[in-house]
């Protein structure tokens, strides 16, 4: 018997509350469509502080399902003939430069949408709040590390999609801003979509919620957003999930809007959403990426999105293509990822017949481990991960933030145990997540080179 998008509404309304609870998560707000119809619904608190409650019209941050928005905005430049997707990004923006000169006059539009460019991708500098925010972030990179070659590997680069913001604004000479407004909000005819916090300020605004320590009660995070130089990959934009799915109607639909408008020329949503690279099991993250989308390559039927974090805010989004099916689930703190798979882990095998991957989990039993491979410093811009073994051979990973996370309270270093042949899992979970390690590459001596968790972290 198939479950009617009625049924739905009515289950989440009646189970939502208890579900937050059990989970400690402050608000939430839900969008389902299948086939054309919509059914939302909201629970919940905006805030713990002001106890405003959450509506279906209440604004939550979207996080990196931005990159979505920004990867369609690409694509309808190239829909008009103004970009080419292999031509090297230095054409178009002849003043990036990277640490490494080659790297930097070889990189493609491609490869930014599919992270595979290479390079250093969690910078977060703040630019400042003007217009030419992301303008000046271009001139952050200039010292930016290359991590391996252009097209090689995936690892996921957030500083990538600000420079296709960027690509955006001087292709079509206006702002990421207007861009969003002008050639997405508009044809789609969203009415609750906020592209900074001066907008969402007009609206039922949800508020993040964040633990000061490990252990402790989640409260409302003491800032809104983060930089508007990093709004491309998703720092700001603001909406309801009723909006949300809307576009993800369009993509459902082969780039129509739901008047009828084309958005995307006639084909590109699919080329969008087909598989372009591979990544390293993670568990979590897709099994493989297209020119934006998240896929996950499940046996029975395909299923495209993204996940978006911000500070104490996290959002979902999963289409089903073939079911014309998209869920939408929006949050402001707490234990989000076990509400995810509690709410939409249920809903795709009851509306399309597919489901989301199970959670990797470690072995029951721990088998000995020759750490000499993995042990080491692996860094970025933000933090590095430092993995050690102890006399009693027991493996640990601590991370220490730095940079702009220099802030970020000290989290307490995770044990890790054997996986798989060049992988180690956290014993505890994180989140409700156990995220498995793995180590590729080879230093010369045979050490790995990186440690890959979505992202690539080259050895220090």
């Amino acid at each position: 018997m198939t479950t009617s998008l009625t049924d739905v509404q009515r289950r989440l309304d009646d189970e939502m509350p208890a579900l937050l609870a059990k989970h400690d998560v402050p608000g939430a707000a839900w969008a389902v469509l299948k086939d054309g119809e919509v059914v939302d619904g909201a629970t919940g608190l905006l805030s713990t502080a002001t106890g405003v409650e959450a509506t279906v019209d209440s604004v939550f941050q979207i996080g990196s399902i931005t990159k979505l928005w920004t990867s369609t905005l690409v694509m309808q430049l190239v829909d008009e003939g103004l970009l080419d997707l292999d031509v090297p990004v230095q054409r178009y923006l002849p003043t990036l430069r990277l640490r490494d000169a080659d790297a930097a006059a070889s990189i493609t539009t491609r490869q930014l949408l599919t992270h595979t460019a290479g390079f250093e991708g969690d910078i977060f500098t703040d630019t400042g709040p003007g217009d030419d925010a992301i303008e000046k972030y271009v001139e952050v990179l200039a010292d930016v590390p290359q991590l391996f070659p252009p097209g090689e590997q995936f690892s996921y680069n957030n500083a990538g999609y600000c420079l296709l913001g960027r690509l955006v604004e001087v292709l079509r000479e206006k702002t990421y801003d207007a861009c969003l407004r002008e050639h997405l909000f508009a044809p789609l005819g969203l009415t609750h979509a906020a592209t900074n916090a001066y907008e969402a300020i007009l609206f039922r605004a949800a508020v993040g919620h964040v633990q000061p320590e490990p252990g402790a009660a989640y409260e409302p995070a003491p800032m809104w957003a983060m930089a508007r130089s990093n709004a491309p990959a998703g720092t700001m934009l603001a909406m309801r999930p009723r909006d949300l799915v809307a576009f993800a109607r369009m993509h459902l639909e082969d780039g129509r809007s739901a008047t009828g408008e084309q958005v995307l020329a006639p084909g590109t949503a699919a080329a969008m959403q087909a598989r372009a690279v591979e990544l390293p099991y993670t568990g979590i993250m897709g099994s493989s990426w297209g020119l934006g989308f998240e896929r996950f390559d499940m046996p029975d039927g395909d299923v495209v999105g993204h996940d978006g974090n911000t500070i104490g805010q996290s959002s979902f989004l999963r289409m089903v293509p073939e079911a014309g099916l998209a869920i939408a689930l929006l949050t402001n703190g707490g234990d989000v990822f076990a509400l995810y798979h509690d709410v939409v882990g249920r809903l795709l095998p009851e509306l399309s017949g597919t489901r989301i991957p199970e959670l990797p989990t470690p072995p029951l039993e721990r088998e000995p481990v020759d750490a000499g491979r993995f042990v080491g410093t692996y860094s970025a811009e933000v933090l590095d991960l430092v993995v050690r073994q102890d006399e009693e051979q027991r493996i640990w990973l601590d991370t220490i933030y730095k940079g702009v996370f220099a802030d970020m309270p000290p989290e307490d270093p995770t044990e890790l145990v054997a996986f798989g042949p060049d992988s180690l899992i956290p014993l505890r979970p994180d989140r409700g997540m156990h995220m498995p390690h793995n180590f590729l590459g080879d230093d010369g001596s045979g050490r790995a080179r990186y440690l890959h968790l979505g992202r690539a972290f080259q050895r220090a």
